[in-house]
């Protein structure tokens, strides 16, 4: 992944964010990371880097939790994907629930990809890990035009 790109992470559980960028930062991904404690946080942000848009073509990536105070990563995730300056923006869902019915809706509204958090810290380790290694070999979209 590009140096410029923004991870952007929310992530209500603070315990979880750190686990998240420090392996992340252990994959070898030094991109910035900033992380938001609830929906509405979110959705204010992404308001200011539309507004943005003409300075920078930076190509953003979101992890979100579904299970967000204010607003909750559903809506989070269909404000993004029918907004077309963000559309391309990629949404990995990140999130306790792994009951079908929430999968699917998360994938009918557009999210990228979609992971269950493993209870055990060493599985949700392990799995930061594998996703920092496979975030380190990706392109992202800008979402501004070149």
């Amino acid at each position: 992944m590009k140096g410029n790109a923004v991870i952007l992470i929310a992530e209500d559980d603070e315990g979880h964010f750190s686990l998240i960028r420090r392996n992340f930062q252990q994959s070898g991904l030094h991109n910035e990371m900033i992380r938001f404690g609830d929906g509405q946080a979110v959705l204010d942000y992404l308001e200011t880097v539309k507004q943005k848009a003409e300075l920078s073509s930076c190509p953003y990536l979101l992890f979100l939790d579904i299970r967000m105070p204010k607003v909750d990563g559903f809506e989070v995730l269909e404000a993004a994907k029918r907004d077309s300056f963000l559309r391309k923006m990629p949404v990995i869902v990140i999130t306790t629930a792994s009951d079908h019915q929430t999968i699917e809706q998360c994938h009918q509204l557009g999210c990228s990809m979609y992971l269950v958090k493993p209870v055990e810290y060493e599985q949700f380790v392990n799995m930061m890990r594998t996703v920092g290694n496979f975030l380190s070999i990706i392109e992202l979209p800008a979402l501004a035009a070149s």
